[in-house]
């Protein structure tokens, strides 16, 4: 893909390892520098996505004037796991910004996140506008959550009898099914599921303190003299209260716990006293790639009936245009492209409208954003029932 600046044409193709020098280069002048115990890591992490076509860069000759890697996930959406790019380490020369390189690197992006199958994508944004304009909208949060220390350690195991053992590499395979059987029967939208590979790597890491209960697990570390938990997932009251009061035995020297947490995570339901939360969220943007495969990828409530027809405007990706039915049953959905029935009042959503809408955005809000139009008013019940969701991530990409 070739594309003029001015009397510049540069060309979009993959980044090699002969590349990951300028890479370093780009995101040390847009992030700042990476510590040098860091970049060998890094490095480790980003090779194996050279070959797979998941690191593109804008280039001029030689030069490299943006980059941006495609992550493989599986995102949970109502207990089932979807296919998402996740797009992260977008970067663009302090030198070529406002030329259109941004938008030019991230339509290749779009495209090569379909051709990998990916049929949803997610990115964690340093600004709104480049994003929404190619379609990605704000749908959830990372939820930093403060909790006591001491307010943990109290918890305990009322039964007493979950079990509790340390993890090592070899637990990815186990670890990674348990994961996704806590996510299917809690009907979770929004977190991620890891390749076994990078599980692996996090329990490679001795900075961190891994443990894993038949459905469940936690994963922590030291900062400063308290304790940041990155993951803790339970699916039962006893596996949860075991797993946070392991972390809070930490107290004797920890006065906090900070940790990544859903919305309506049990653990606020749990502490005895929780009268003043304090959260810090990270805002995370999404995007359908394929519309009829990820309605279709999708879960939904069980018992909600709905068959409407929406029309959908995604000029970046014409094959999502068009007068679309939605049909959900029996925690099933489908996308099928019709002929608006003539004289029907069909309701219109922009892509990154339908975008928020798929990720649990009321239409209510949509429509009084903008984002929805037309359609008489009952249809925003339906629609709002069938995507239900309160969409969380608990990883930082």
């Amino acid at each position: 893909m070739a594309w003029a600046i001015g009397w510049v044409v540069v060309d979009i193709r993959d980044v090699t390892a002969d590349d990951l020098d300028a890479v370093l280069d780009g995101r040390k002048r847009a992030f700042g520098l990476l510590p040098a115990d860091s970049i060998e890591p890094w490095r480790a992490r980003v090779t194996p996505s050279l070959a797979q076509g998941r690191y593109l860069g804008v280039f001029d000759g030689g030069r490299l004037l943006g980059a941006a890697r495609i992550h493989s996930y599986d995102q949970w959406w109502h207990g089932r796991p979807v296919s998402m790019g996740g797009v992260a380490g977008v970067t663009v020369a302090p030198e070529d910004r406002g030329r259109g390189v941004g938008r030019f690197l991230m339509r290749g992006v779009l495209e090569r996140c379909a051709e990998l199958g990916h049929v949803v994508s997610a990115l964690y944004p340093a600004t709104t506008p480049l994003y929404r304009g190619l379609g990605w909208e704000h749908a959830g949060s990372r939820n930093r959550v403060t909790l006591p220390a001491e307010a943990l350690r109290t918890l305990g195991a009322r039964d007493g009898g979950v079990k509790l053992r340390r993890m090592a590499p070899d637990d990815a395979p186990e670890l990674r099914g348990m994961i996704e059987r806590v996510y299917a029967a809690t009907r979770a939208s929004g977190p991620l599921g890891w390749e076994e590979r990078l599980i692996r790597l996090w329990l490679q890491d001795e900075d961190d303190f891994a443990y894993m209960a038949d459905d469940g697990f936690v994963l922590y570390r030291w900062s400063g003299g308290d304790i940041d938990v990155d993951n803790l997932v339970a699916g039962s009251e006893a596996t949860a209260r075991a797993l946070w009061s392991l972390v809070g035995t930490a107290s004797s020297i920890a006065t906090t716990v900070t940790a990544s947490l859903e919305p309506d995570d049990p653990v606020l339901w749990l502490l005895r006293e929780r009268s003043d939360d304090s959260v810090e969220q990270a805002r995370w943007m999404f995007r359908l790639v394929d519309l009829p495969s990820a309605v279709a990828r999708r879960g939904y409530p069980a018992g909600v009936e709905v068959d409407a027809v929406v029309e959908v405007d995604d000029p970046q990706r014409p094959a999502n245009s068009g007068v679309w039915r939605l049909s959900v049953s029996d925690g099933h959905g489908a996308a099928i492209l019709v002929t608006a029935p003539p004289g029907a009042e069909v309701p219109r959503l922009t892509i990154g409208g339908m975008s928020a809408l798929f990720a649990g955005v009321h239409s209510s809000a949509l429509r009084r954003a903008g984002l929805l139009t037309g359609g008489a008013p009952e249809i925003d019940d339906l629609l709002g029932a069938a995507f239900a969701a309160k969409p969380y991530m608990i990883d930082y990409f």
